[in-house]
């Protein structure tokens, strides 16, 4: 996200929890302008917000419980009334909106309800399964594994980052033309047969999509998520996504792996 908004030419501010932490020093050498804030309370947000030309956020449920997620939105959108912030690009889940029964996607939808109850100038981006999903896993795939909760066969919609950075800065540089939209995300759909190909081609050796039932899962969120994924999948419209905003230069999986799997 960074990188795109900085190669775009935006001067950024990023809102963080310690200004005096080495995530923090490394922004400020970067030229970005830093604002001390909290999600959580809200603490800092308004005043974080205040002159400028729109924000980028997102919530999550990952520290504390989808409450927490749908708490944390409140406070967002809280802040961004009261410094009257003039464009938010709110990342969400590609899905929420088609009652998933995903816990998280659900929490954000939430959210995203809030925010169309506001006079908030907003754009919804709603990301699928990110390609760096699969970094976590860097130990089996060495070891040639790529377990998955899902059938291998199955093609599963995803976002590289550095996609959703470039087209959220398409969207702050023509705010008018994408207020009131909601736009799901996704880059390729590989199936985890092929994912497993790829990677074994990237890294000169065989590795195997190992499929596991979601019931393994002990997180009932991630449980859940991974019996949506398995069963329906995320439902993006990627050739008219790619049609609608070409200059982002959407990844492939295969181009990703080559980058991403040889640093």
């Amino acid at each position: 996200m960074l990188d795109a908004l900085l190669e775009a030419g935006f001067p950024v501010r990023a809102v963080v929890r310690d200004a005096v932490s080495s995530k923090a020093a490394r922004l400020a050498d970067r030229g970005v302008e830093l604002a001390v804030g909290d999600i959580v309370s809200g603490a800092g947000l308004a005043e974080a917000f205040a002159g400028s030309a729109g924000a980028f956020a997102l919530t999550t449920p990952f520290e504390s419980g989808v409450e927490a997620e749908i708490a944390q939105g409140t406070a967002l959108i809280q802040a961004a009334t009261s410094a009257s912030i003039p464009y938010l690009v709110f990342s969400s889940v590609a899905s929420a909106d088609r009652q998933s029964g995903v816990p998280h996607f659900d929490s954000k939808f939430e959210v995203e309800k809030m925010l169309a109850d506001t006079d908030i100038p907003h754009t919804i981006v709603g990301p699928a399964y990110f390609f760096d999903n699969l970094l976590g896993g860097a130990d089996a795939l060495a070891a040639g594994v790529m377990p998955i909760a899902m059938p291998a066969d199955k093609p599963l919609q995803q976002l590289s980052r550095r996609d959703l950075g470039r087209l959220v800065a398409e969207l702050f540089a023509a705010p008018d033309v994408h207020v009131g939209q909601r736009i799901d995300l996704a880059s390729d759909q590989p199936t985890p047969a092929e994912m497993a190909r790829i990677i074994g081609e990237v890294l000169g050796t065989a590795v195997t999509a190992e499929s596991y039932d979601p019931e393994r899962i002990e997180s009932e969120d991630m449980r859940a998520m991974f019996t949506f994924l398995s069963e329906r999948g995320y439902e993006v419209d990627i050739p008219t996504l790619h049609r609608r905003f070409p200059d982002v230069g959407w990844q492939s999986f295969a181009t990703w792996a080559a980058e991403a799997l040889r640093r």
